[in-house]
């Protein structure tokens, strides 16, 4: 019989959310892989804190009582970079974009990315009229993390109006 992992590895883990907009007001966070594991908030603020003290509970929970706590979907680890061929014009756009907000130009692309993102999570919620058609009052999206830009000028950002990651 193999020894199972200390509970703090389990903790550890980042293991999905998806979060449950109701529109009367409020959030409910539910943990796809960790069954009945669930919580609300008044607010998303409200709800992370919440959803942190959920999970550490029914990871507790279970690990106490020798059941298995299971690994998260998302396994695969990715690096964060990936190499994207554009047009030399769109590129000279960016650039000069991210120069006007004085930002790098990875930082100043990953912003419009995630807005991007966002906005198409947003928009894939149903209606209220069609989550009422539907007898459901809620809508499930998996949120990105988001990074707004941070205002940063080196010399060499300036000179060459495009910046090193």
């Amino acid at each position: 019989m193999s020894k199972r992992p200390p509970l703090k590895y389990y903790l550890s883990l980042q293991y999905p959310l998806n979060v449950l907009a109701d529109p009367e007001g409020g959030y409910v966070a539910v943990f796809p892989d960790l069954p009945g594991c669930m919580t609300q908030g008044e607010t998303l603020e409200e709800l992370a804190q919440m959803a942190a003290d959920a999970r550490g509970g029914w990871m507790a929970t279970e690990y106490e009582r020798g059941n298995d706590i299971p690994l998260p979907t998302y396994t695969q680890e990715h690096s964060g970079r990936f190499n994207l061929r554009l047009p030399k014009s769109l590129h000279r756009s960016l650039a000069e974009a991210a120069e006007r907000e004085g930002v790098s130009l990875n930082q100043y692309v990953l912003y419009l990315l995630t807005m991007n993102h966002s906005v198409q999570a947003i928009n894939a919620w149903p209606s209220a009229a069609d989550a009422d058609k539907e007898g459901s009052a809620s809508w499930a999206v998996r949120l990105p993390t988001s990074a707004k830009p941070t205002r940063r000028r080196s010399a060499g950002t300036r000179a060459a109006g495009v910046a090193s990651p």
